[in-house]
């Protein structure tokens, strides 16, 4: 069901449409939280350092997929809250398009530079035969994935944040099923663990597919909206590239990071993806609100509504805070017995260093927060710009993180590497904000806000 974000009390509207985001979002984790407790725990410590090992590469490339799908969503959101039927269908069509070419170059490349990359990497050596047969088959995958990305950003583009959600939740049920049967009964390690995950994405896919034929008719295509001019792809390629690009900038920062922490042996790799996996499934609230603001901001900046976008970034700003505050002490308290699902009991030293990098993260997570809002607004605003250079400078500080603060401080180097990345990406999307702020105070001074579309939804 869609939902017009343009009229109503925006902090309920953007906490309402958050909350089956969150659901989802957790869903979505336990992908790779049930991934990770199978092998560490039905194969081995070196088996999930080796699917660890294989995170950061599957980031710069699958990630650019989630970044693109998030950008060729925005003019969807924006037509859908101008009212504009006609310009919806054409956006999705051409997103359909750029969506399409990404899974090709992402399936070539990733199936071509799997090993070397895990050599240039310095994997260690007990962990590259797993390591590369969990990317291959997650490359070969990827056009699933990129549909999978695509079609849930575009239905929450719309207002329905329900739909992927029993997605998602189908999807989790599937791949803890199928993990357990391809890795527990039949044996197949790491290789059965991705395949398991490639296959309960596909099947989700066809359902979206039924679910937005059935359900969402504003998504439904005709053979006219395929006749795509040239300018049609102008703002979905121009959107959809650079957050693509900007979440691989970000992905390159944490392969330089993860080759830092390879050098510290196959422990400090376990407990890296212990707590990465443990923070993720931590962190996904205040990713959630995010991506609910930049939809919501986008179906506004459409209705040209710019007093609502105000109201709505400084009421999310709030709640953000106090739920990352929250979040901190939660992961603090419970992160070392999540961490020991993964591990057993067996490796005291793994579990010490992810508790470790849990507490320091934690206590952080405000910077995290303001990331989230700033950047999602600036893109529900179309301002890529701003993004791409928050990407950077996450890139440059994991950087450092990987290549010196590990020289200089072993572990805790990696501890440092997410909170740095935060505050570096936090600056240019915090500065860009309040200057389109101000821009917009004068705008609703002048009351230059055009009246909300009224096409019944």
């Amino acid at each position: 069901m869609t939902r017009n974000l343009t009229a109503g009390p925006p902090a309920r509207l953007i906490v309402r449409f958050a909350l089956p985001l969150l659901a989802g979002n957790l869903f979505q984790q336990l992908y790779q939280f049930t991934d990770a407790i199978v092998v560490g725990r039905l194969v081995g410590v070196d088996a999930l350092a080796a699917v660890g090992a294989t995170g950061s590469i599957v980031f710069v490339l699958i990630g650019m997929s989630w970044g693109s799908a998030a950008g060729l969503a925005i003019p969807v959101a924006r037509a859908f809250g101008a009212g504009d039927d006609a310009a919806l269908r054409r956006a999705l069509a051409a997103g359909s398009a750029v969506s399409a070419a990404l899974a090709l170059l992402i399936t070539v490349v990733g199936v071509a530079t799997a090993r070397p990359f895990l050599d240039l990497l310095g994997t260690p050596p007990e962990l590259v035969d797993d390591a590369a047969a969990f990317l291959v088959v997650t490359f070969l995958g990827a056009p699933v994935a990129v549909a999978f990305n695509y079609l849930t950003s575009v239905v929450r583009a719309v207002g329905d944040s329900r739909t992927p959600l029993v997605v998602l939740v189908a999807a989790c049920v599937l791949n803890v099923g199928l993990v357990l049967g391809f890795v527990g009964v039949l044996g197949l390690g790491v290789g059965g663990a991705a395949f398991a995950t490639v296959l309960a994405q596909f099947l989700a896919v066809l359902l979206c597919l039924v679910v937005i034929r059935g359900r969402i008719p504003q998504l439904r295509l005709r053979r006219e909206d395929w006749r795509l001019r040239r300018e049609d792809f102008g703002e979905p390629l121009r959107l959809g590239t650079s957050m693509g690009l900007q979440m691989s900038v970000i992905g390159i920062g944490t392969v330089i990071l993860q080759y830092g922490v390879n050098g510290l042996g196959a422990d400090a790799v376990a407990a890296f993806t212990a707590a990465v996996r443990v923070e993720q499934l931590g962190i996904a609230p205040l990713n959630s609100f995010g991506a609910a603001l930049a939809t919501y901001v986008a179906q506004n900046r459409g209705a040209l509504d710019w007093l609502r976008v105000r109201q709505g970034v400084l009421r999310t700003t709030w709640i953000n805070c106090g739920v990352a505050v929250a979040l901190g002490l939660v992961v603090i308290a419970l992160g070392v017995p999540i961490v020991r699902l993964f591990v057993g009991d067996g490796v005291p030293g793994v579990v010490a260093m992810a508790h470790q990098y849990l507490v320091i993260n934690a206590c952080l997570y405000v910077f995290l927060a303001l990331l989230f809002v700033y950047r999602n607004t600036m893109q529900g605003l179309g301002n890529a710009s701003s993004s791409t250079v928050s990407g950077i400078a996450e890139l440059v500080l994991r950087s450092v993180a990987g290549l010196v603060l590990i020289q200089q401080f072993g572990f805790l180097g990696v501890c440092l590497a997410a909170p740095l990345a935060w505050i570096g990406g936090l600056l240019p999307v915090a500065a860009a904000w309040f200057s389109a702020r101000r821009d917009l105070v004068g705008v609703v001074g002048r009351g230059a806000a055009a009246p909300r579309p009224t096409t019944p939804r």
